[in-house]
């Protein structure tokens, strides 16, 4: 718990306000590509059973694709906010993480997908340490209870 306070206050005290509109890119940019999962899910199972990512059950591939969707969508919403962004991002890593190297590392074709996948991922990795700034709802949230 010690570390988790150490790491969580360094990101308070070097986070530019720059990161803060980085910030809201990468979670309108995980809402974009959640709300194209939700429409096309066979596309998104498609991903998943081609490339062998997992050889699960039709149930457990249901779940996580149901899992990917949601979590891209509210998790998305959420760091676009500021809101919980550490967790969200935390939530958000395994699936990034299977993208780059379950499904976009083994596609044959030179692909693009997988680039902005190591971004994703980078930039979550990022958010993760230094949570979610000074233009985020948590500060807000934070600045109105050290009023009362």
């Amino acid at each position: 718990m010690k570390l988790t306070h150490k790491i969580s206050n360094w990101g308070d005290q070097h986070h530019p306000k720059i990161l803060d509109v980085l910030r809201m890119v990468l979670g309108l940019f995980l809402v974009v590509k959640g709300i194209i999962f939700l429409n096309n899910a066979g596309y998104l199972r498609y991903l998943i059973i081609d490339h062998q990512a997992i050889n699960q059950p039709p149930g457990v591939i249901t779940a996580i694709i149901y899992y990917v969707t949601y979590v891209h969508v509210l998790g998305g919403a959420l760091i676009f906010l500021g809101l919980y962004t550490r967790l969200w991002a935390l939530l958000q890593f395994p699936v990034v993480f299977g993208a780059v190297f379950f499904v976009n590392i083994t596609s044959p074709y030179v692909n693009s997908e997988l680039w902005l996948s190591v971004l994703v991922l980078t930039l979550l990795c990022l958010f993760i340490i230094i949570g979610s700034g000074p233009l985020s709802l948590d500060r807000l949230l934070a600045n109105s209870k050290s009023r009362d």
